[in-house]
């Protein structure tokens, strides 16, 4: 891993543990072992979302990055790259006859069928809010959560569960990532008071970050223990027993799509994250029979040099998304300033990925 002066001394030693879950470049490894992910979303008025996100998915270093989108999208989301695979499988209004009498899950059934080929889901990058798509994507993050397919929730796919929490709740295989606004419409859908961003803001910077923990843990608990990455000037990430801050360093400009660029981040982490689990190289580490289920255990396993429960592995994964995310938006910014955009951070993904982990001992990067 490369010097970063920016990146405090406690998350170089959370690094060097998300290393342990990034698979190695070895020559055994087949097509698709390391990370087969789709995003879902892309509409007729949203088609960069998708794009962004799974090429950031593909960036960091997955195999395979889908794109499942609405059909009018496809021809435009396969015009930016040819290194995606993009389904035209979401219905909508405007490809259904009869909308007022849907057989959602039949619709959704060409995507559900993809599921068993997949790693992770990314949900609602561009989804757009079509009554119809909607239907439809629930019944697609219902089949996910039978098959313990892990998923990332994000934009419209939020608006899904704020509809109707009991998709997801209890699911601990899931990760939301809220904005402000987003965070504010779940509490107020699963009747939590926290305080509002400018009571927040107006505590001192340790206060501030501790009633963000706080507001974090209370609706990661109402949602049965699903992670939530609060996205912020820092980010919170909290399964509701266990809160960790994001402060790698990110830049000023705030241009939209930079969260496609998490979305997708997340989407290989929770990837890697089972290869990982599968042990599919030797990690180095010795084996844990224990899941950690309280703040302590987790914090035992990050000291240690056991094999990392999956409750410590997604709290990682999802701190890492948003750090590389927060070092993309950095580089990003320093090159670009006021005229970042979105596309910019696609760039900077493989490099921040190097400055921040680094390659895991044994990759063979060299022929």
């Amino acid at each position: 891993m490369e010097s970063v002066h920016h990146v405090t001394a406690s998350s170089k030693v959370l690094f060097t543990k998300v290393r342990k879950i990034v698979p190695p470049m070895l020559e055994k490894f087949h097509k698709g072992q390391l990370g087969r992910v789709a995003v879902i979303g892309g509409c007729v008025d949203y088609t960069g979302a998708p794009y962004f996100s799974a090429m950031a998915s593909a960036k960091l270093g997955c195999d395979m990055s889908h794109v499942v989108c609405e059909r009018s999208a496809a021809p435009v989301v396969k015009s930016y790259s040819p290194n995606l695979m993009v389904h035209p499988l979401l219905p909508s209004s405007d490809t259904v006859k009869d909308t007022q009498s849907i057989d959602a899950p039949a619709l959704a059934g060409p995507i559900i069928d993809m599921l068993s080929r997949l790693h992770a889901l990314v949900i609602g990058p561009g989804l757009g809010r079509d009554g119809v798509t909607l239907k439809v994507v629930a019944e697609v993050i219902k089949a996910a959560r039978s098959q313990s397919i892990p998923f990332v929730l994000d934009a419209d796919g939020l608006l899904i569960v704020t509809e109707n929490p009991g998709l997801i709740k209890g699911y601990k295989e899931c990760i939301l990532t809220p904005n402000v606004v987003e965070f504010g419409r779940l509490a107020k859908a699963l009747g939590i008071k926290v305080a509002s961003q400018a009571e927040i803001s107006q505590e001192g910077n340790g206060d501030q970050i501790s009633k963000e923990s706080e507001a974090c843990e209370q609706l990661s608990k109402a949602l049965g223990g699903v992670t939530v990455v609060q996205k912020g000037p820092h980010d919170v990430i909290s399964n509701g027993v266990t809160s960790i801050i994001s402060d790698t360093k990110g830049g000023l400009k705030r241009s939209g799509g930079q969260g496609d660029t998490l979305t997708g981040s997340l989407g290989t982490f929770l990837a890697w994250r089972a290869a990982y689990h599968d042990k599919l190289w030797d990690s180095g580490e010795q084996d844990n029979a224990n899941d950690a289920q309280t703040r302590d255990e987790v914090q035992a396993e990050l000291e240690s040099n056991k094999r990392m429960s999956p409750t410590t592995t997604l709290l990682l994964a999802a701190w890492a998304g948003s750090s590389i995310t927060r070092e993309c938006s950095r580089k990003a910014f320093e090159a670009k300033g006021r005229s970042m955009q979105a596309s910019d951070l696609t760039d900077e993904v493989h490099g921040a990925f190097l400055r921040l982990i680094g390659e895991p001992e044994g990759s063979q990067t060299h022929l």
